[in-house]
């Protein structure tokens, strides 16, 4: 009895706090918060760009700009999809990522009831998989990133379908066939979303290890069929779509992402940050976390479970791609915030299976930890702020009221106005032609800076454009990225030589 009205207790929680992520959609990313992070400017357009412009021009692709979805065609289709039905706009595309965050919380609490020892108390067996869905739900963290239409979430949801798979065997030969085919489908699916999926494939192959009885043979096999079903989709739609179509804009997407990485010189620094940054997710599960790795080094026990051992295999691998890429952005610790919390809860059950009086222990830790956590929500949830919304519709009249002038906007933030406002944009910084021919080829009208104008924007701007200067709105809360300024860009005449008229009036002029 006590053991139902803990689930209870805890699932009512976390459905209050997932009905809260659908609220105020169109709201900023949580201004003032301790993550400070680009994507809230960007990424929600441009990896959703090709569906956004197959429903706005006609076309998913604009040659020369930034089409990631040449690489990464998972979320576009899926936007794609939706918007068929909703229309563009960002509360859809929101909308979407909010379900795919409550289908993050439903899976982790799948897998959470998949038992690893088989020497759990019946009410720590229980009550955990409650406390790690009411922990994730509550989260401020996940609940800034979880809202934001951008990849990582799709990623966390594909990761924790192909663990669970992997982890689940059949006894029916045809069905355990489907079973590892469906796995190569979904390690497909994981790499078209975000390539860096390839960092988490070895949680997968643990998880697939343990799923086949830990018998190398019957591993292997199954190991070779889901990798030759996803090298054969992989491959056939780089084949038949890429090479011979995108391959420049599937190249570029490469290209572009490697203007960070780790160097010698830099080495123990970015390691050091990269493992002290994971507090962002939060710094008491990430505590708890450690702790209980610690423990386990003497405990080896829990290392037969095959959840905890994946989730640090998770862990680990996304680690190794944040370091070696150097760009330590906060949402790109979303994808291991979820199975930090998942190590968490499934190391402190663990424990408690033992000894007792841990369970009343980590019971009151979770307890004001969550406490702490859904008031931080709370707040997001009370204080919403639509600075970046009206800011765009602001543009959007701007660029409207100017009649007879080209409508297309030029700027970093381009994708996102045009999900928020259909207004059509260029990107000023990514695209596979240099910015002068895109200028060139694209004669936008406007162009939309954050602060000032970059000195390379400008010498490209200045070759074919005079910049008047026409509105400014204030939007978001990074120093350098609050003031949206609005340049209304004016054709440059052609020099043409002086002449006088009959009565002597210039009337050529530059």
């Amino acid at each position: 009895m006590k053991n139902r009205l803990g689930q209870v207790t805890l699932f009512a929680i976390a459905g209050v706090f997932l009905f809260l992520h659908t609220l105020h959609l169109r709201a900023d990313f949580p201004n003032h918060s301790p993550w400070v992070d680009w994507a809230k400017y960007t990424d929600e357009g441009w990896y959703g760009d090709a569906a956004i412009r197959y429903y706005l021009r006609g076309a998913w692709q604009v040659p020369g700009d930034f089409n990631p979805a040449a690489a990464l065609p998972v979320w576009p289709l899926l936007e794609g999809m939706l918007f068929s039905v909703t229309g563009v706009g960002i509360v859809p595309a929101r909308s979407l990522a909010v379900a795919v965050f409550v289908g993050i919380v439903m899976a982790v609490y799948v897998l959470m009831r998949k038992r690893g020892t088989g020497r759990e108390t019946a009410l720590v067996a229980q009550l955990s998989p409650a406390v790690a869905v009411a922990m994730l739900s509550v989260s401020p963290f996940l609940y800034a990133f979880g809202r934001m239409a951008i990849l990582e979430p799709m990623l966390i949801l594909l990761t924790l379908m192909a663990m669970w798979l992997a982890w689940t065997p059949f006894p029916n030969r045809i069905k355990s066939w489907a079973r590892v085919i469906g796995l190569g489908v979904l390690a497909a699916l994981m790499i078209g979303t975000k390539t860096t999926a390839i960092c988490l494939m070895p949680a997968v192959l643990w998880m697939l290890w343990c799923g086949e009885g830990r018998v190398w043979k019957r591993f292997a096999l199954s190991t070779v069929m889901a990798g030759v079903t996803a090298t054969a989709i992989v491959g056939t739609y780089f084949v038949l779509a890429i090479r011979p179509y995108y391959l420049a804009d599937f190249k570029y997407l490469f290209q572009a992402n490697q203007y960070t990485g780790i160097t010698r010189a830099t080495f123990w620094s970015v390691v050091t940050d990269t493992i002290h940054n994971a507090a962002w997710t939060s710094p008491a599960i990430c505590v708890i976390a450690v702790f209980v790795v610690v423990v386990a080094i003497f405990r080896r026990r829990i290392w037969s479970d095959p959840l905890f051992t994946g989730c640090i295999l998770w862990i680990a691998g996304y680690f190794a791609f944040l370091a070696y890429h150097a760009s330590l952005q906060p949402r790109y610790y979303m994808v291991v915030a979820v199975p930090l919390t998942i190590l968490a809860v499934r190391g402190a059950e663990d424990l408690s299976s033992e000894w007792k009086p841990a369970a009343v222990v980590f019971a009151c830790i979770f307890a004001a930890v969550g406490a702490v956590h859904a008031r931080e929500t709370l707040h997001f949830v009370r204080h919403p702020q639509y600075s970046f919304a009206d800011a765009a519709a602001r543009v959007k009249g701007v660029v409207d009221a100017e009649h007879g002038h080209s409508r297309t906007v030029l700027s970093i933030s381009g994708s996102d106005l045009t999900l928020m406002t259909g207004l059509p944009s260029i990107c000023d910084d990514f695209g596979t032609m240099e910015l002068q021919d895109r200028i060139a080829a694209y004669k936008p009208g406007w162009f939309i800076a954050w602060n000032y104008v970059e000195d390379d924007k400008m010498d490209s701007l200045a070759q074919f454009y005079q910049l008047t200067r026409v509105a400014e709105f204030p939007a978001m809360d990074d120093p350098d990225r609050n003031l949206l300024i609005v340049y209304r860009l004016d054709p440059k005449k052609k020099l043409v030589p002086a002449v006088h008229s009959l009565k002597g009036t210039l009337v050529g002029k530059l």
